[in-house]
């Protein structure tokens, strides 16, 4: 599913993200990105999305290079990877169907098929009956929802989620966390970077913890450790 080979990553000469990491992950693992700020958690999202080139290494996800991808095949590979992030990156213009719809609309869907599926994804997430609001008009719980939803709707294969809960209060931060793990409960990969230890701790997923752009623990069950 996806497969990290001797990856680096150099934004100058002095700065290494990442330090010649190399990992597995199969397909329906959750999986925590743990770490200090710095650390190159972000880094190995931003690879994962084609946001960013590793500077030497393969990356390899459902069989493919992505690091060898044309300009053009991005968009397309990007359609089976959903991205949840911190500060939600909702449009501020659209409501919360519009936000969750645009996923579908820039994949082609017919109008009919749109309805139908963010109806549907929005119940899923339990935030239906705000389908008719605006970003601003949501509480930060409903507004990761709203992400989640836009995130899962076209069903990717993986959902990547970059500190999601960092600015929510703990027991919001548990909402969105047990939405995660339903989404994973469906098949599809998570991949989750975060600082917030009670989370790690209480799921016992599987933990990669990185320092300094390297890998320094990889176990299957994992806690948070300093």
């Amino acid at each position: 599913m996806i497969r990290f080979e001797n990856v680096t990553k150099k934004f100058s000469s002095a700065i290494t993200a990442l330090d010649d990491i190399s990992f597995e992950i199969s397909q329906s693992e959750f999986v925590f990105l743990v770490g200090p700020s710095g650390a190159g958690k972000s880094t190995v999202l931003k690879i994962l999305i084609r946001e960013l080139l590793p500077t030497t290494g393969k990356v390899i996800v459902n069989h493919q290079d992505i690091t060898k991808l044309n300009n053009q095949d991005i968009p397309k590979y990007r359609e089976k990877i959903g991205v949840v992030f911190q500060d939600f990156k909702l449009l501020e213009d659209k409501t919360v169907f519009e936000n969750v719809a645009l996923t579908l609309e820039v994949q082609g869907r017919s109008e009919s098929e749109i309805e139908k599926e963010v109806e549907h994804t929005l119940k899923l997430v339990e935030i239906y009956n705000r389908r008719n609001l605006f970003p601003r008009q949501l509480s930060g719980g409903e507004a990761q929802r709203t992400a989640i939803a836009r995130a899962v709707v076209g069903k990717p294969d993986i959902v990547l989620a970059d500190e999601p809960t960092g600015d929510l209060d703990p027991q919001t931060a548990w909402g969105v966390i047990q939405l995660l793990n339903e989404v994973n409960s469906w098949g599809t990969t998570v991949v989750m970077a975060t600082h917030n230890q009670e989370i790690v701790n209480t799921l016992k997923r599987r933990v990669i913890q990185l320092k300094d752009g390297k890998i320094t623990r990889d176990v299957k069950e994992g806690k948070y450790e300093h």
